[in-house]
C-alpha cells in the first residue's frame, strides 16, 4: 500500500436479497472509490440502496444476503476474502460508522465510561489511560463537564449529545475512514447545523476520510469534495461537488435538486407547493430490461426503452448513466 491507494474502491457490486418472492437485486454494478483525505457523500432517495451499500464494506449485511458480483478494496485489502479476524481489526479499528439513530446507538444499561473504554479493547494501555483518552474525545466533541458526565447513561443526554458521544466513540481508534450513515435524521434543525460543524471540523483536524450518507442535497453540498448519485440500486451520477451540483447530467439529480426546499424560490411564499418526482420505485425483484429511470423520467426517448444506459464518462471525474448525458 502507499499514499495514493485510495482508503476505499468498490468496483462493480452486486448484492441481492432472497425472499420468497424471489431474489430482489438491491445493487447492481455499482463503483465508487474514497480517496484519502477526502470526504465522498452519497445521496438519493431512500430504498435507493445507501445503507446495503456501506453495510457491504463492513460486511454487516442481513443472512438472506448473497454478493453476487464486484469487488471491495480497503486500503488494498480485499473485504469479501477477509477470515474474521481481519474482518474484526477492520472494523471499529480501520473504519468506524456512526449510524442515523442516535437513540438506540447506545447501550442504555451501560455506562458511557465503560463503553467507551471497552472500545479500546485493542489498545493495551491501563484503564485509565483509555478513560482519560475517551474524556479528551468527549471533550473535542463538545460534551460540557465530559470529567463527569462520561460516568452517566445514555438517558441522560440529548439526541444530539448522544449522537456527539457516537461520533466520539467512532474516533477513539482515529479510524482510516468514518462512515457517517444519515447522522442527522433523527435531529432538529438546530442540533442538524451543530453536528454538521463537528463533522467539518473533524475533517479539518484529524487525518482520514469520510464517506457521508445523507439524502440531505444541503448537506452534501456543505461538506462532501466528491458526490456519488444513487437510484434503485444504481450509480446514476458520480462527480466532484460542484460538478454535480452546478452541472448535472442525469435527469434524475436534476430532479433531486429541483426538490431541494432551499431552491423554491422565495417569491413562492409560504403557501408553495414542494416540488416532486412523479411515480415511484421500481420494482428491484422484477427489474425492467431498459433504463431503470425511464418511467419516472421527463426527457425520456424510445431508445431509453431498449436496453440499460452504460455509464458515460463526462472527463474530469464526472460521469453519468444516460444516453443523452454526452449530448447536453
Amino acid at each position: 500500500m502507499n499514499a495514493t491507494t485510495p482508503i476505499l474502491e468498490i468496483a462493480g457490486l452486486s448484492v441481492s436479497f432472497a425472499t420468497p418472492r424471489g431474489p430482489v437485486r438491491a445493487l447492481r454494478d455499482v463503483s465508487l472509490v474514497v480517496p484519502r483525505d477526502r470526504v465522498v457523500g452519497i445521496v438519493g432517495e431512500s430504498g435507493c440502496g445507501k445503507t446495503t451499500l456501506i453495510s457491504s464494506i463492513l460486511r454487516l449485511l442481513a443472512p438472506n444476503a448473497t454478493v453476487d458480483a464486484g469487488s471491495i478494496r480497503f486500503e488494498g485489502d480485499d473485504v469479501l476474502a477477509m477470515g474474521n479476524t481481519a474482518l474484526q481489526h477492520l472494523r471499529g479499528g480501520r473504519a468506524a460508522m456512526v449510524f442515523q439513530d442516535p437513540m438506540s446507538a447506545l447501550n442504555p444499561v451501560v455506562s458511557i465510561a465503560r463503553q467507551m473504554i471497552d472500545i479500546q479493547f485493542r489498545n493495551g494501555a491501563p484503564k485509565a489511560e483509555k478513560r482519560a483518552r475517551a474524556v479528551a474525545m468527549l471533550r473535542r466533541v463538545g460534551i460540557p463537564d465530559p470529567e463527569e458526565r462520561i460516568d452517566g447513561y445514555a438517558h441522560r443526554f440529548s439526541g444530539g449529545m448522544r449522537q456527539r458521544i457516537a461520533i466520539a466513540m467512532a474516533l477513539l481508534m482515529n479510524p482510516a475512514l468514518l462512515i457517517a450513515d444519515e447522522p442527522t435524521t433523527a435531529l432538529d434543525v438546530t442540533l442538524e447545523a451543530q453536528i454538521v460543524r463537528l463533522i467539518r471540523d473533524i475533517k479539518r483536524d484529524l487525518a482520514g476520510s469520510i464517506l457521508f450518507v445523507s439524502h440531505n442535497l444541503g448537506l452534501i453540498a456543505e461538506l462532501c469534495d466528491e458526490v456519488v448519485v444513487m437510484y434503485a440500486g444504481e450509480v446514476v451520477e458520480r462527480g466532484d461537488v460542484r460538478q454535480i451540483f452546478h452541472a448535472p447530467r442525469h435527469p434524475y439529480t436534476r430532479l433531486l435538486l429541483a426538490c431541494d426546499p432551499a431552491r423554491i424560490p422565495e417569491s413562492g411564499g409560504a403557501g408553495a407547493a414542494l416540488p416532486t418526482i412523479k411515480g415511484g420505485l421500481p420494482d428491484l425483484a422484477a427489474l425492467p430490461s431498459s433504463c431503470i429511470f425511464a418511467p419516472r423520467c421527463p426527457d425520456a426517448e424510445a431508445r431509453c426503452l431498449h436496453g440499460a444506459p452504460a455509464m458515460v464518462d463526462l472527463g474530469a471525474g464526472h460521469a453519468a448513466r444516460c444516453v443523452r448525458a454526452g449530448n447536453d
